[in-house]
């Protein structure tokens, strides 16, 4: 962490060079928004800039030559300290969360906690300084889990333990976020897919941080219409209506902080769930946030469509689901409802019937792959899908088409460039050079949901990061002849999409207002900054993936990781499985 931040001071000190020595003229139009962006810490082609020249100086072939600005995911990856340095580039650890001396006041939302692992995180000289407050769901009064956080509270006064009321009785408090207030008067809201105790920092995980978020303002007031759907305002509204759906008087202090923060800089729109029976419309939906599924169907069908040529089998756009548990969702529910959620695509431009529908892949461990986890079968523990009785066989069944590894060292032994092209087409395990996550060892409690644009799989249309795993609890139920949705569980996530990043992109006249539909979204691997384009003038965004790619199709004598099922067969560390709860 300290070489990271010695090198960003390296190049803060660079670029102050660049404008100390650069002409006091007037610059090019071609850079004006480049020293906006610069001003605001942007990456800009303003790097390229060769020290101690002024703009003036450039040739007019760098001036003319539109560039390409790179910008990191938007999502991270978790350090894990069992993975070589490969395997941990731009990861975020709990500790440079929460172990910053600046935090005054943190809320941590979660499913599970150890207090002590928790509170270890927090800066020596100040944990006991901050003010702590622990939302969970185990809100019953014989709630072994939530006895635990309460005894284990006892250690800190500066802990406040807040019980989320959970009304379905196959609810979880599932969603996972930290809000930071700093003494810098700085704000920041984290989402993730880690509980709070230390097993889960072993596995794979996401991360999602607003920028540091400053007060509003005197004298800004909140406009009286919504912004669209991805603007940090609208990301506010909804954060701020979900806290609401608590229905505490405990969080209203949480509501009444944030209210008077700009979140002007947050690119992306809240997804989450809250439990309780929801209607699928009403009469005025942008006055309204949706939860769950129907949530999520909104926000898609907002993201503008690309322009599909439906005659060309490459433009198929392949959707990949990446969970940590699959419950028994049953086939109607998958196909008529969730399925078809993932599928929506915007109304302006391209007509669902003149799209192909999306081809469909669930990223989900075997027990070989848990087996040579980090923490071997400890690993699965934390990880669900039931294939024991008639219906869950038939589950599986269905699902079986669909189900990828999460390892992709367990791709065929092929040499793509020894292999006939037909036969490369048909499996995509070696149509493609492979690109490696180097996340293989570490078991997936990360859930993502991301919509590539074609199979090739080289561009995203949108993805989605969340604590939602594949299950009518986490996005609702069908609807029923009432229009209501019932969902039983807390959840939260983030969904972004390319044109969100399109005022990035650089414009030819200085005004800075960009060209639409410019940005675009790429996978990257092992990494967080993308490569660069070849396709001058572009954003590019990362979106980092914590699977290697092609994905690699389970074989026909292959089976899902069963937490339930006791493995005889040793893990690496030499323990065998008795099963989930035994």
């Amino acid at each position: 962490m300290d070489s990271g931040r010695g090198a960003k001071r390296r190049r803060l000190s660079d670029e102050s060079d660049v404008l100390r020595n650069a002409s006091i003229s007037p610059p090019p139009k071609r850079f004006a928004s480049a020293l906006k962006q610069h001003a605001g810490g942007s990456t800009s082609e303003f790097q390229d800039i060769r020290m101690g020249e002024g703009l003036e100086m450039l040739p007019d072939s760098v001036i003319n030559v539109p560039s390409t600005r790179s910008i990191a995911s938007p999502v991270q990856l978790n350090f894990i300290e069992e993975l070589p340095a490969a395997s941990n580039v731009d990861t975020v650890s709990l500790g440079s969360i929460l172990g910053d001396p600046m935090i005054k006041e943190c809320w941590l939302f979660n499913y599970l906690f150890d207090m002590d692992f928790v509170m270890d995180h927090f800066d020596p000289d100040t944990r006991d300084l901050i003010q702590v407050r622990i939302v969970h769901g185990s809100w019953k009064r014989e709630d072994t889990n939530g006895i635990g956080i309460e005894n284990a509270a006892k250690r800190y006064p500066n802990v406040e333990i807040i019980k989320a009321y959970m009304p379905e009785m196959y609810g979880t408090h599932h969603s996972k976020m930290i809000v930071l207030f700093r003494h810098d008067d700085l704000a920041q809201v984290i989402l993730l897919t880690a509980n709070f105790i230390e097993r889960d920092w072993r596995m794979s995980q996401a991360i999602w941080k607003t920028p540091l978020l400053p007060l509003q303002k005197k004298g800004a007031f909140p406009t009286t219409s919504l912004l669209p759907l991805g603007s940090g305002p609208r990301f506010k509204n909804d954060l701020l209506a979900y806290y609401r759906g608590y229905g505490s008087k405990k969080l209203q202090n949480l509501i009444l902080q944030l209210q008077d923060y700009d979140f002007g800089e947050v690119r992306g729109a809240l997804i989450a769930s809250l439990p309780g029976k929801k209607t699928v419309q009403s009469p005025d939906p942008e006055l309204d946030t949706l939860w769950g599924w129907p949530g999520l169907k909104r926000i898609l069908s907002r993201i503008p469509s690309k322009t599909v040529t439906p005659s060309d089998p490459n433009h198929q756009s392949h959707i990949v689901i990446q969970v940590s548990s699959v419950a028994a969702v049953g086939e109607k529910w998958l196909n008529k409802t969730f399925i078809p959620t993932l599928s929506t695509i915007s109304d302006a431009g391209v007509s669902q019937k003149d799209t192909k529908k999306p081809k469909n892949s669930i990223v989900f461990p075997t027990t070989d792959e848990i087996r040579r986890s980090v923490d071997g079968y400890g690993s699965g523990s934390s990880i669900h899908m039931k294939v024991s009785t008639p219906a869950q066989t038939k589950q599986l069944a269905l699902l079986k088409p669909m189900l990828c590894h999460w390892a992709g060292d367990q791709r065929p032994s092929v040499n793509p460039a020894s292999t006939p092209r037909a036969s490369r087409s048909s499996n995509p395990a070696v149509a493609a050079p492979i690109h490696k996550a180097h996340r293989h060892r570490a078991a997936p409690h990360i859930k993502t949901y991301i919509r590539f644009s074609d199979l090739s799989m080289n561009t995203i249309d949108w993805a989605i990061m969340t604590s939602a795993n594949l299950s009518t609890q986490a996005w609702g139920a069908a609807a029923n002849t009432d229009g209501e949705v019932r969902i039983c569980s807390y959840e939260i996530g983030v969904v972004v999409w390319p044109s969100l990043w399109d005022d990035d992109v650089d414009d030819d006249d200085g005004s800075g207002a960009g060209e639409k539909g410019k940005a675009v979204i790429v996978p990257v691997f092992g990494k967080d900054m993308p490569g660069e384009d070849e396709s001058s003038g572009k954003t590019v965004v990362g979106w980092r993936l914590p699977y290697d790619l092609p994905l690699v199709p389970y074989r026909e004598d292959e089976k899902p990781w069963c937490a339930s099922e006791p493995c005889n067969e040793p893990d690496w560390m030499g323990r065998v499985w008795p099963g989930y709860g035994k």
